[in-house]
């Protein structure tokens, strides 16, 4: 028996039972839940799940996901076979006044130096003391093992001089 592995995204109108119902749909095709990230958004669920699934069950398991009427799911089979990103691991994150771009040049700032973004958390509050609204940032990170943190730390802070920058590397290897 071959096992397929998949990426649900799903999307739907906030409300309790629908990471049940998922769950329920997955469960009853002998789908195994391995990983996810799930979100409330402007009134929206929002997720992303990796399942296992035997590979006789795809097929059924894609027009019961279908069918979930409160949800909107998208399945893509995954490379099981794609090689694991070796190199730096790092955590990056930061704090800046919020403003239209800023995601946009620092994912610029990212590129330049060939990093590739594997996790990112963003949201915006006010500060404690002037209620002015802060863009916080939190990135895992994938890079070559020739990095260079330093320059790396020097490119993201000159996008701004109010933006706070703190990377980290991360010596615990993803298996």
């Amino acid at each position: 028996m071959s096992t397929t592995f998949l990426v649900l995204t799903v999307i739907g109108d906030d409300r309790p039972g629908l990471v049940e119902q998922l769950a329920a749909a997955i469960s009853e095709h002998r789908g195994n839940w391995l990983e996810s990230s799930m979100a409330h958004l402007a009134g929206k669920f929002a997720g992303i799940v990796e399942v296992s699934v035997a590979s006789e069950e795809v097929d059924a398991l894609r027009r019961a996901l279908a069918g979930l009427g409160a949800l909107k799911v998208t399945v893509e089979e995954a490379n099981a076979g794609a090689e694991s990103h070796k190199g730096r691991r790092l955590t990056l994150a930061l704090i800046g006044h919020d403003r239209i771009g800023i995601v946009r040049e620092v994912s610029q700032v990212l590129a330049r130096h060939a990093v590739n973004v594997e996790a990112l958390n963003t949201f915006t509050a006010s500060a404690p003391m002037s209620a002015e609204i802060m863009f916080h940032a939190q990135a895992e990170l994938q890079a070559a093992d020739d990095l260079d943190a330093r320059a790396l730390k020097a490119d993201l802070e000159r996008i701004s001089d109010d933006l706070m920058v703190d990377i980290t590397l991360d010596e615990v290897v993803k298996i």
